[in-house]
Order: C-alpha cells, then sequence, then structure tokens
C-alpha cells in the first residue's frame, strides 16, 4: 500500500538549484584561464567553445562578468562530468611532476651535503656523466664559500631533471 505524504521524490530545493548553478560557473570560469592547447583537448559545445574564447580576449570589467554570467548559464546546459575529470586529471599530472622535482631538489641538497649521496645517485642513475655531476658539485660549494650566486647549484637541479628518468 503506498502512502502519499505529500513530498515529491524529485524535488529539488532553491538552494540546491543555485548552488549548482554556482558550480557551474565557477567551472566556467576555470576554462577561461585555459590555453587554447588545453581547450582542444576538451569536448565543448561551439557556442561554449566561442563564449569562452570572447571571454579570454575581453578587458572589461563589466563586459567580463557578464560573459562570465553567460558561460554559467552555458555550463547548465553542458555535461560537467568530462570537463571536471579533466580538470582533475591535469592536477594529478601537476601534483606527480611536483613531487618529482621535489625529489630532486632533495637529491641536490644530499649530493652537495653529503659525500656518499653521489655514490646512491649513480647506483639508481647509472647514465648520469658523472664527471659533470662531481664538477658541479665542487663549483656549488665554491660558490657557497664565496657568496656567490648559485649558479652550479641550479645547472646540477638542471642536470639531476635530465638524467632522472622517474
Amino acid at each position: 500500500m503506498a502512502v502519499d505524504d505529500g513530498y515529491d521524490d524529485d524535488f529539488i530545493s532553491k538552494s540546491q538549484v543555485k548552488r549548482e548553478a554556482e558550480a557551474a560557473q565557477a567551472l566556467g570560469e576555470r576554462l577561461i584561464t585555459l590555453r587554447k592547447e588545453q581547450l582542444d583537448q576538451l569536448d565543448l559545445s561551439e557556442t561554449l567553445r566561442d563564449a569562452v574564447e570572447l571571454a579570454q580576449r575581453i578587458t572589461s570589467h563589466g563586459a567580463l562578468r557578464r560573459q562570465r554570467q553567460y558561460i554559467g548559464k552555458l555550463m547548465r546546459q553542458e555535461d560537467t562530468a568530462p570537463i571536471e575529470a579533466k580538470f582533475a586529471e591535469w592536477e594529478r599530472k601537476d601534483r606527480v611532476e611536483t613531487a618529482r622535482l621535489h625529489r630532486l631538489e632533495h637529491w641536490r641538497e644530499r649530493l652537495l651535503t653529503d659525500d656518499a649521496a653521489l655514490g646512491e645517485w649513480l647506483a639508481g642513475h647509472p647514465d648520469s656523466d658523472v664527471q659533470r655531476l662531481r664538477t658541479l658539485i665542487r663549483n656549488a660549494h665554491k660558490e657557497q664559500a664565496t657568496g656567490k650566486p648559485p649558479k652550479s647549484s641550479r645547472e646540477l637541479f638542471k642536470l639531476l631533471r635530465e638524467s632522472s628518468a622517474e
């Protein structure tokens, strides 16, 4: 026996509709910050794509605000799941690359402070240019001692980045 309690199961509150609209507009504003090659990776409708490209060219504050609102309106008609997934993928790649650079930074510091670190680096990266590494480490020590800019330290980081195949 079905009981009619007077509530509609499909009811969405006005607040929920507003939150969804604001989320769509925020996602649309993120689209405005993308480069052309990133926009090419997204499956956007032609209307939305044109609106985003126009917003990227607008310099007037008021006009840009109106264009953002228009993009938000268009976003409410789009399937945002693939767009959000692509943003998440890009963020994951950025986090992975940042973590890799942090590891290399840690290696550079170890190479400059610990003599045994060079052997560990070479064990993990046998294709590294040993002579160049030793020269850069020695020069970085000299630069630190004399208070010169860390040119060799920067070059050491570049060499580590090129040598690492992580």
